[in-house]
């Protein structure tokens, strides 16, 4: 298998959606499964080695469970699928993180779901989604 398809999965219900849309696309194109979960992460600017210490922990930690409670359940639901899968869980800021995926993973699209943000919340604080669309240099699938 050649292609690869990037999937943002969040547990959310639109992320799911993402997810069985993409599942259809990957069947009738033979492409590969890459299921991404992005930890929302900005580095700080100064610590402490105890602090460096504790913090590097706790990534390790927050990696753990994202696998465990959000890829893990998805693979099992999968395995019957035919479908070839891989998983990755990162740290930083969403929206640069899965365009750097999609070319390190050299997917040729990248499903998110829409989560259904208000649009107060969108004007003041930005989307993920738009920030994605607008930097991404592989093609963005959004599923409502």
């Amino acid at each position: 298998m050649g292609r690869k398809v990037l999937v943002a999965l969040d547990g959310s219900d639109g992320s799911l959606r993402a997810l069985d849309v993409a599942v259809d696309y990957a069947k009738i194109t033979q492409s590969e499964l890459v299921l991404t979960y992005i930890i929302d992460w900005t580095p700080y600017s100064f610590h402490t080695p105890q602090e460096l210490e504790e913090r590097h922990n706790r990534r390790e930690s927050e990696i753990n469970r994202a696998h465990d409670s959000v890829l893990q359940p998805q693979i099992v639901a999968l395995e019957n699928s035919g479908l070839s899968i891989e998983t990755v869980v990162r740290h930083g800021k969403i929206p640069e993180t899965l365009s750097r995926l999609a070319i390190e993973y050299k997917a040729h699209q990248i499903y998110v779901g829409r989560q259904g943000e208000s649009s107060i919340r969108t004007m003041i604080f930005g989307s993920v989604i738009a920030a994605l669309i607008q930097t991404a240099t592989t093609p963005v699938v959004v599923v409502p």
